[in-house]
């Protein structure tokens, strides 16, 4: 790989990276670094420098700090994003490759895509499991944490493009770890509560699945 390419991948899996997290928190980052003249944009990543996109994500980054520190909205809030960081962050990714061939750049936009994806789903699978702790603080806690993972990736991929790559890397490889396991807790909270209210057993909702059904008997108690 040259060398030179380094940077460019660091920034294009960087910005995708972000998106995942917090989407309004990167365009800002991006946003205020090349209008001051502190970061040097791509072309197709120019346009995060307007006022008005600064100003769009800085007001919509606000509205996510509270959204994202309340039980039970930051889950509906991760929800509605499912259609947004995704979409965004392969956008992004493939702006930030866009003076390459346009096969870089089709495959940074479905890399980018991949990657926003892959982070979205942990970040709001998290926050899902995190949501059966009446408590607010484990919120405020890894919304800020969230938060600050976005600001200090984004500087290392900006200052030292090889390290983040690498920790981009072993991020993917937690994720194929992380997202089965999500899935299955998440899976048995949700039995739990629905047994709950159908006044079921949730060890015998637990126990069932698609290729064990339910006995008769127990789907008639």
């Amino acid at each position: 790989m040259p060398m030179e390419t380094i940077p460019t991948l660091a920034l294009a899996g960087g910005a995708a990276w972000a998106s995942g997290l917090n989407l309004y928190a990167a365009i800002l980052v991006f946003g205020i670094l090349g209008s001051t003249g502190m970061l040097q944009l791509p072309p197709d990543l120019e346009i995060l420098t307007h006022p008005l996109v600064i100003a769009a994500a800085g007001f919509m980054y606000c509205v996510e700090f509270f959204a994202d520190k309340t039980p039970a909205v930051d889950t509906a809030w991760d929800a509605l994003h499912t259609f947004i960081r995704i979409p965004a962050g392969a956008m992004l990714a493939a702006a930030a490759v866009g003076e390459m061939d346009p096969a870089v750049q089709l495959a940074a936009f479905l890399v980018g895509g991949g990657l926003a994806a892959g982070t979205h789903a942990a970040k709001a699978g998290t926050r899902a499991v995190i949501n059966t702790s009446p408590e607010p603080v484990t919120n405020w806690t890894a919304s800020i944490g969230e938060d600050l993972m976005v600001v200090a990736g984004l500087w290392t991929a900006l200052n030292h493009p090889l390290i983040f790559l690498v920790l981009l890397a072993l991020f993917v490889v937690a994720l194929v770890w992380l997202l089965p396991r999500l899935w299955r807790t998440l899976r048995a909270i949700f039995t739990r509560i629905g047994a709950f209210f159908r006044g079921r057993d949730p060890a015998v909702e637990l126990s069932a699945t698609p290729h064990e059904p339910l006995a008769l008997e127990d789907r008639h108690n």
